[in-house]
């Protein structure tokens, strides 16, 4: 299909449209992984072509472990973006990282369990770099649009994404914390690793609504205190994005993320299935040859 947009953006619990869209439609896809989370929403923000989907569909009906992460991803990749903004609900690990602040973290710790983390697979394997799993370029200009926006950010830290839906036990917190851990949520490796396999910069914004179970202060993590804070982090978080699609020039990506696949492929062209290459052509682009 031909490209309806330049940057996505997946909106987490809390952020569930995006303000601001104009001359917004809805564009309903289906993908050889099943259907994404809801419809995108594509349209001008800032006067950049943007696509919006709701991680856990509108009204919030599924599961962190419910989604279905390559069918949101494969999704982007037919409407032509490039550049990937992942905004994510988390836990505090670390005192410093107060309720309402936003984090962008630049490392991911997994702990969720059987979740699928790559298109790859069916007769074609693939290996991709993932040492640093978020693009360095995207990070750099949402923390820029975070400050101009006001807003108060820490550059730099390590997410655990965990399975849940229930929140951590005291102990598990606590274990975290030991680790060196800052920040805790159930959704966002799969995003990464699925978007550095589609050649998408990704990078997320990560808003802190709560201290988890550790803090010796406060009492444990309840679904009133997240969601009251989700609300308010939300309208951080519009901001800021509106900030940064403004500041993200197009053009040609310099960065790496476009070249994932570039070395990553391993199995011999000859034996890939037809069905295989078919299924993946918006993914695989130019780096299957034969």
């Amino acid at each position: 299909m031909a490209s309806e947009a330049e940057i996505g953006i997946i909106g987490g619990s809390g952020l569930y449209a995006l303000p601001g869209i104009e001359a917004g439609r809805e564009i309903k896809l289906e993908t050889p992984f099943g259907p994404p989370s809801d419809a995108y929403f594509v349209g001008r923000l800032e006067g950049r072509q943007v696509a919006f989907l709701a991680r856990h569909g509108r009204g919030h009906r599924l599961l962190p472990s419910e989604l279905n992460f390559r069918a949101n991803i494969y999704g982007f990749k037919l409407l032509g973006i490039e550049q990937l903004i992942s905004v994510s609900a988390v836990g505090s690990l670390k005192e410093e990282l107060r309720p309402l602040d936003l984090v962008l973290p630049d490392q991911f710790v997994d702990r969720t369990r059987g979740r699928i983390s790559t298109f790859f697979g069916d007769g074609l394997v693939a290996h991709i770099g993932f040492a640093d799993p978020i693009c360095s370029r995207l990070r750099g200009v949402l923390a820029d649009a975070c400050r101009s926006a006001r807003v108060k950010v820490h550059n730099g830290g390590i997410y655990l994404c965990m399975e849940g839906p229930a929140f951590s036990t005291r102990a598990e917190s606590q274990l975290y914390r030991s680790w060196g851990m800052d920040v805790i949520g159930m959704t966002n490796l799969q995003e990464a690793k699925l978007a550095r396999e589609a050649g998408l910069c990704f990078a997320t914004v990560a808003m802190v609504t709560d201290y988890d179970c550790w803090h010796p202060g406060h009492d444990a993590v309840t679904i009133t205190e997240v969601l009251t804070n989700l609300q308010r982090n939300a309208e951080n978080a519009a901001r800021v994005l509106r900030a940064a699609v403004a500041s993200l020039a197009p053009g040609k990506r310099d960065c790496g993320c476009a070249r994932a696949l570039e070395h990553a492929l391993v199995t011999d062209p000859a034996v890939v299935p037809e069905a295989t290459r078919r299924k993946l052509a918006p993914i695989l682009g130019p780096w299957l040859r034969a």
